[in-house]
């Protein structure tokens, strides 16, 4: 099995970085201010189609930043059950297009032929548009239980933790425009990534998470958004106990926190925050 490790880059993109058209693009604007237009350029975030290709068999097509694609891959998969475990992904390469990437991945052929399988069955399906699922009430059952125990003291590290993150987004500094999803343990971030999308952001910690073994009860997640129900899935499908956002909730991710077990904090601010459940 190849060595997945060799593909991770560090979590914090450096200043050099800035120019790397795969995450950002210097464009001409014009700014008004006091009723005056003037001109300069601006930092724009990109956007890009990224191909999930398992098998050689594309799969989904979605919008991302360039940068950390491969824990981005890993992630998803891991999350949207495509593979059981990180031991069933045997290979995957980045491939960048001339209109965006595709990540080739090869899998378990245990694990291609329950894809093959969802794909069949959903086939020809009306949905509800979340996700896949097939039915409202599915949404709900696809909730897992959190099995990892709260650690009150966590709640404590968030004011440390949230004095830090702002050093952790340069992109958000430099374009205003990503999201970031980090790893707190003793209220140190041990590690950030940031995309255009959060659930993207998170898929890309969660990968990252899973490729480097991180034990999920020694920390929680602090991301630079609001607290949506993908979010909460995600936090719970990896057994991840507390969830820290800028933002507020919405009430489908206040009620699935609940049902999963999963503390929820939002408004994270300096010396605030709200728990929700």
């Amino acid at each position: 099995m190849p060595d997945l490790m060799q593909h991770i880059t560090h979590p914090v993109a450096q200043p050099q970085d800035y120019d790397d058209v795969n995450k950002v693009q210097l464009r001409p604007v014009q700014p008004v201010e006091m009723h005056q237009m003037g001109h300069r350029s601006e930092y724009i975030l990109q956007e890009v189609p990224v191909a999930l290709v398992y098998n050689g068999i594309s799969h989904v097509v979605m919008m991302a930043t360039g940068a950390n694609l491969v824990e981005f891959a890993v992630g998803f998969s891991l999350f949207e059950g495509i593979i059981p475990n990180i031991q069933a992904l045997y290979a995957i390469e980045v491939r960048q297009h001339q209109k965006g990437f595709s990540i080739e991945m090869e899998i378990a052929s245990s694990a291609f032929f329950n894809l093959k399988q969802q794909r069949r069955n959903l086939a020809g399906r009306s949905g509800c548009g979340l996700c896949g699922i097939e039915s409202l009430k599915q949404l709900h059952q696809h909730i897992t239980p959190v099995q990892t125990v709260f650690q009150s003291a966590w709640l404590n590290d968030v004011e440390a933790a949230l004095m830090q993150l702002k050093q952790h987004q340069p992109l958000g500094q430099l374009t205003g425009a990503s999201h970031a999803a980090a790893w707190v343990e003793q209220g140190q971030i041990i590690a950030c990534f940031e995309d255009i999308g959060r659930h993207n952001a998170l898929d890309k910690l969660l990968g990252y998470i899973a490729q480097q073994h991180i034990q999920v009860a020694h920390g929680f997640v602090l991301m630079s958004s609001r607290a949506s129900y993908e979010l909460i899935r995600k936090c719970a499908q990896f057994d991840i106990a507390m969830l820290a956002t800028i933002s507020a909730p919405s009430s489908l991710a206040v009620d699935l926190a609940q049902q999963a077990g999963l503390t929820l904090l939002g408004f994270c601010r300096e010396q605030r925050f709200t728990v929700y459940t």
